[in-house]
């Protein structure tokens, strides 16, 4: 790795560093959002580096929509073993269960909206005054309103107007009662970034970042993967491909791409490529134009 980008990957660690620095000193009861995805995982690298020879300060939340990949769920628990982090876990069956969420029906059906329910009342529950996630300005527009510490009313909502300034690298933690924070380390870093530094620090990932076999089939120009969590509409049909997936997700809406790339360095030569947007493969950001944005003010991630 050239020497400027090695200078580049280090500013983006030293301040995300000390984002994760100011929450242990700044909130009482933060959790970190773990999905099992290469940012969470990055944040959760970060967060080791930050506190060593500590322990992470603060627990791994999952909020798991019953339609997670297996791979990612097995990862999870092997990561939280091996670093020897408690690791919580609600799930949207739950929600579902308890009258709090109601199950989406036909074809296109997806859980990946309900987890915000099932996240504000995990919040509520673990009286948790921030929750700290993997999410990128470049992701997404909505995404790229965010500033690091995101302010969440009472009702966990996001007022993109009502952002605080963060000058000088300040941060503003001061909040009411059952109000809380989202806070963001990746805020500036780009998906290039993401994984030249898993390059360069040796992370592991799933297997569901890398090229392998998936039956997968055509919805909407997306690869969706085969699974029971999905209804076949009439006309398709699954076929064996050599996939890879750039985000782990709720498998019912995060597609896969067709690719070659089986090693770090190769999938951060195709990146160098692509003119797709990472998220460009999940079907929920295409429900509207503001998607995103809409699902956020309504407390999703």
């Amino acid at each position: 790795m050239v020497a400027y980008r090695k200078a580049h990957l280090e500013q983006l660690e030293s301040e995300a560093i000390h984002v994760l620095r100011e929450v242990a000193a700044q909130f009482e009861r933060p959790v970190l959002l773990f999905s099992g995805g290469k940012d969470s995982i990055v944040v959760v690298h970060l967060a080791r580096k930050a506190f060593w020879p500590g322990r992470i300060p603060f627990p791994l939340l999952h909020i798991d929509t019953g339609h997670n990949f297996p791979e990612a769920l097995e990862y999870r628990d092997w990561l939280a073993t091996h670093l020897g982090v408690d690791l919580l876990v609600r799930t949207v069956q739950d929600s579902i269960d308890r009258g709090r969420a109601v199950e989406e029906t036909g074809p296109t059906a997806s859980r990946n909206a309900l987890q915000t329910v099932t996240l504000l009342d995990a919040i509520r529950e673990l009286k948790a005054d921030a929750a700290i996630g993997g999410a990128r300005r470049d992701e997404e527009k909505a995404r790229a309103k965010e500033r690091f510490f995101s302010h969440r009313d009472a009702f966990g909502q996001w007022d993109p107007k009502g952002q605080r300034p963060e000058l000088w690298s300040l941060y503003n933690g001061r909040h009411g009662q059952g109000e809380h924070f989202r806070v963001f380390p990746l805020s500036n870093w780009t998906e290039m970034d993401v994984w030249q530094y898993i390059a360069a620090e040796r992370l592991e990932l799933p297997s569901l970042y890398f090229s392998h076999r998936r039956p997968v089939f055509e919805r909407d120009g997306m690869l969706l993967a085969e699974t029971p969590f999905i209804q076949l509409q009439p006309g398709e049909r699954p076929k064996e491909r050599v996939v890879r997936f750039r985000t782990v997700g709720d498998a019912t809406c995060t597609g896969a791409i067709e690719s070659p790339a089986a090693t770090v360095d190769e999938i951060i030569h195709e990146i160098a490529a692509l003119r797709i947007t990472e998220r460009g493969g999940r079907s929920d950001d295409r429900r509207s134009e503001a998607a995103m944005e809409d699902r956020k003010r309504q407390g999703y991630f």
